[in-house]
């Protein structure tokens, strides 16, 4: 009896062990990732300034002249002060980004096979190439528009009354940063939808089904996280849609290269028998 209790006090044991290293491990790199974030937000805090310069972009392109010509405001003793704050944590974990991506490698990999690591490689890769294309997309793209049509509600002149947009800076960083994380967050609907078919979870078969639902799904948070006007929140839907479907083809490849490497291993079988 004495015997069973402990080789069960030993399973428990090792059972636990495991438990703590991943917690362990998980702690330190949570620690790296916030030091990051905690050292590039001091950088980016004295760069504030030009790193609203280089927000202000769409708007200067859509005013169509410098920087000098784009005027904002802000209405509370503490909005600036706050305002520069937003800028150097968005500044941060946008530059925390890689060491952030690299974090999450460090921890899963030790748990992968040497294959799974080589295949989860290109994840690590796509998933910053495809947030900058997003962010990209609203800074060169939508974010203009999106300004424009809000400056054409303009208006002065004989015999109307002057109404002018007077932009709160706090406002505007609200909005661009909605649309920069939103676009780029959405732009990862590939990584994950493939990751997904890689775990056996989701077929190509299962997305061509959904497809209705996915439009109507992408409609609902095209709507929900742009501004309600027409142009932004189609800017944003119909890339989505366009990433959906090219999901569906992503994951047909790897559904072909797992029944290659099925084959290929029932043959190795038949062959040893």
């Amino acid at each position: 009896m004495s015997k069973e209790l402990e080789k069960t006090s030993d399973e428990v044991t090792q059972s636990e062990a495991p438990l703590m290293e991943h917690l362990i491990e998980l702690r330190t790199r949570l620690i790296y990732s916030f030091s990051a974030i905690a050292v590039l937000f001091v950088v980016c805090f004295f760069l504030a300034g030009e790193i609203y310069t280089i927000l202000l972009g769409p708007f200067v392109q859509a005013v169509g002249g410098a920087v000098e010509d784009v005027s904002l405001i802000y209405t509370a003793p503490q909005e600036a002060f706050f305002t520069e704050l937003k800028v150097a944590l968005f500044g941060a974990i946008f530059l925390a980004f890689p060491i952030l991506a690299s974090q999450v490698y460090m921890f899963v990999a030790p748990g992968l096979y040497k294959r799974e690591r080589a295949a989860f490689i290109p994840y690590l890769i796509a998933t910053p190439v495809l947030f900058i294309l997003g962010a990209s997309l609203v800074y060169f793209g939508v974010m203009p528009l999106a300004m424009r049509f809000f400056l054409s509600f303009e208006q002065g002149g004989t015999g109307q009354a002057s109404i002018q947009m007077m932009t709160r800076v706090s406002e505007y960083l609200s909005l661009t940063m909605t649309l920069l994380l939103a676009f780029g967050l959405c732009f990862q609907l590939p990584v994950i939808l493939t990751l997904l078919a890689r775990a056996e979870l989701i077929t190509a078969d299962n997305l061509k089904s959904w497809r209705k639902y996915a439009i109507v799904a992408i409609l609902a948070v095209a709507a929900f996280l742009t501004p309600p006007d027409p142009m932004t929140q189609i800017g944003l839907a119909v890339p989505v849609f366009l990433l959906y479907e090219i999901s569906i083809l992503a994951v047909r490849l790897v559904e072909r290269s797992r029944a290659k490497r099925q084959a290929e291993a029932e043959k190795d079988a038949s062959s040893e028998i």
